[in-house]
């Protein structure tokens, strides 16, 4: 247990946590994400090109073998590219391998599915890249990349080599036990908030619809899988049964249960040692797949 991470909860409880409760539209959301960005998500991560790709808005950045497809968090509502680009940044410094950031379409604009729908274009796009393709996500950005390796398996679509999630949001049923039980312990995530952004995304779709719930997915015949969340989150419990579900499909998961952890604490990784230490895992991960 890091002194930095003594620190940097109650910091994020009491400005975070209270700042995502509080917030009153998806602009404000927004806004205040770019700025923590700015802040705290260092270095911002350099080499990145702003393009398209089967017309959805991307940042790409050029590398060696594997591809990395990473689909950015923010309860499909906030988030962008340049918001992560710093963390991806360091998977790739340690890999070697290129980075390409979709920036999907956010609700409530654009409901369930349109990220979706954008995912699984970007991935048709440069599903048979040489070397291979690895999916990565975190928070809502996880579930996505979930429920886009869903799609894949559903499609008969060339796999990809795997995929990781960090802190992944996999059930909009709100049936995992973590998001009651966790919802003093999470330092980031109100509890009492995830309604809205459920209102926001799914705009009375199914919430058991795989698409949005990658939970209630079909995954047999998927490439290995590596998870990880926080034993005071209130998604906790996503990525337990995340887990169990896909172990019960015969899919080979790795799964890493850390204590006392923020929500995505890789995204701290210029503050926390924990933080590195978790991108050096899935980096180590990903070159062995």
């Amino acid at each position: 247990m890091s002194l930095m991470r003594r620190l940097l909860n109650p910091y994020l409880r009491v400005m975070e946590k209270r700042r995502l409760r509080n917030a009153k539209s998806p602009g404000a959301l927004r806004r205040a994400l770019e700025v923590n960005a700015r802040l705290f998500f260092l270095p911002r991560g350099r080499g990145f090109t702003k393009t398209r790709i089967a017309g959805v808005p991307v940042l790409r950045r050029d590398g060696v073998a594997p591809l990395l497809l990473y689909f950015h968090g923010g309860g499909y509502v906030f988030g962008s590219p340049t918001t992560h680009k710093a963390m991806l940044a360091q998977i790739a410094r340690r890999v070697g391998c290129g980075l390409i950031l979709p920036d999907y379409r956010k609700a409530p604009e654009h409901p369930f599915p349109a990220a979706v729908e954008d995912a699984l274009e970007v991935y048709s796009a440069v599903m048979e890249t040489p070397g291979g393709v690895v999916l990565g996500g975190d928070s809502a950005g996880g579930g996505l990349a979930l429920a886009l390796l869903a799609e894949i398996l559903r499609l008969g679509l060339p796999l990809p080599k795997g995929l990781f999630a960090f802190s992944p949001l996999t059930d909009f049923t709100g049936s995992g036990e973590s998001l009651r039980s966790n919802a003093a312990s999470d330092v980031v995530l109100p509890a009492e908030r995830t309604g809205d952004m459920t209102d926001m995304y799914l705009q009375g779709a199914d919430p058991n619809d795989p698409r949005a719930s990658p939970l209630f997915a079909a995954f047999t015949g998927a490439p290995p899988v590596w998870l990880c969340a926080g034993d005071t989150e209130i998604l906790l419990d996503d990525t337990r049964r995340m887990t169990e579900r896909l172990r019960e499909q015969g899919v080979q998961v790795t799964e890493v249960i850390a204590h006392d952890l923020p929500h995505v604490w890789p995204l701290f990784h210029t503050l926390l040692p924990e933080a590195r230490a978790t991108l050096g895992q899935v980096s180590d991960w990903i070159r062995r797949l």
